[in-house]
């Protein structure tokens, strides 16, 4: 049995409750495909997070890693191809607020995705779910992230399968937030355990 670390935030910003937090709840433990589903929730601070993704591989030495996020705004799942050496955007949930800083020194520039990550897409618009692959993660908590998990892969693992998908708002956040796009929780479950689907697959 292989192992899949499964990561998604708590809630930020205005966002009250994170739709990766429950989908990550939800799987934990389960098996899909060969893969046992390890859950882990992320803190939304870029201090701790990059940090605390390591120390989950380190513990549980996880043949694969893919990182959840929300992309408020977005109408389709959106596997991300690539993540960028730069921390910026809004304050995270502790104040921090880094300005074009780079989050790994003596780390390359980019990255790009280990995932299967055109095979996820046609999979899930085979499955009846829109979905595309973005070519933006942003510089926020999800690129933070990304690039953290991927700096790892390249120095240490280079076999380690490894990347991030951003998902739509669920309805809960909707109602809250007015005119939003937005899925279904069961809808996004669904979603993810497709993307780990194809993981199996590739």
């Amino acid at each position: 049995m292989r192992k899949l670390l499964l990561t998604g935030f708590e809630p930020f910003l205005d966002f009250t409750v994170n739709p990766t937090m429950k989908i990550v709840e939800e799987l934990d433990g389960d098996l899909i495909g060969d893969y046992e589903i390890i859950g882990k929730i992320m803190p939304v601070d870029f201090s701790a997070s990059g940090e605390m993704l390591l120390d989950f591989i380190a513990e549980e030495n996880p043949d694969a890693v893919i990182s959840l996020g929300l992309a408020a705004g977005r109408y389709k799942i959106t596997p991300e191809r690539i993540a960028i050496n730069v921390k910026d955007g809004a304050a995270d949930n502790e104040g921090n607020k880094p300005i074009d800083e780079p989050i790994c020194e003596e780390g390359e520039p980019a990255y790009l995705s280990a995932l299967p990550i055109r095979k996820m897409v046609d999979s899930l618009l085979a499955n009846g779910l829109p979905a595309e692959i973005s070519n933006t993660a942003g510089a926020y908590l999800c690129n933070n992230v990304m690039y953290e998990g991927l700096h790892y892969a390249k120095t240490n693992k280079p076999e380690l399968k490894t990347g991030f998908i951003h998902i739509p708002a669920s309805h809960e956040l909707a109602i809250q937030h007015g005119r939003l796009p937005s899925w279904s929780q069961e809808d996004l479950v669904k979603g993810v355990r497709i993307c780990i689907e194809a993981l199996e697959e590739a």
